[in-house]
């Protein structure tokens, strides 16, 4: 999901629940808070040695201890006027790459893509995911698209001309 569409779905669901879906049936607890947005640029290089741009907006979701049990999740306009405000001290690029930044004391700190968005007559649920790491140059590193990695092996293993 892109920067802008995400804003959308704010400003066409005034006054509704947001809640974000971390994992199946796991939701980011009623007393988060958006502590950070990050406008980031990626200039990389994969293994192949070629390279890539793009701009990716990161919104840091925190829990707070001190508000556990919160009766009620943030408002989607309350959402929508927290990213205005950062718009306004630092443009957002409605075309960058949304992600999520999210741990707590069961789930490790990952950057989750927007799987989708489902909108009820009460609450917009942002369902996450954590995208895997590839290979961009498999190609380059003689790996089969179709090549599936066992989670025990190393893909990349030494003198294989890949990472």
């Amino acid at each position: 999901m892109k920067t802008q569409e995400f804003l959308n779905v704010l400003k066409e669901n005034e006054r509704k629940a947001l809640l974000f879906e971390y994992q199946e049936n796991k939701f980011v607890d009623t007393n988060y808070h958006i502590t950070e947005v990050k406008n980031t640029v990626i200039d990389s290089v994969d293994c192949g040695g070629k390279t890539d741009q793009w701009n990716e907006t990161i919104i840091q979701l925190w829990e707070s201890p001190e508000e556990k049990g919160k009766i009620g999740y943030l408002k989607s306009d309350k959402a929508l006027s927290i990213l205005e405000r950062v718009h306004n001290m630092r443009p957002l690029d409605g075309n960058a790459l949304l992600k999520f930044e999210y741990s707590n004391t069961v789930f490790h700190k990952a950057h989750l893509e927007v799987q989708q968005v489902e909108i009820t007559d009460s609450k917009v649920i942002v369902q996450l995911f954590v995208s895997e790491t590839d290979c961009k140059a498999k190609d380059t590193c003689g790996v089969p698209e179709t090549a599936l990695v066992d989670a025990d092996q190393n893909a990349c293993a030494p003198g294989s001309g890949c990472c």
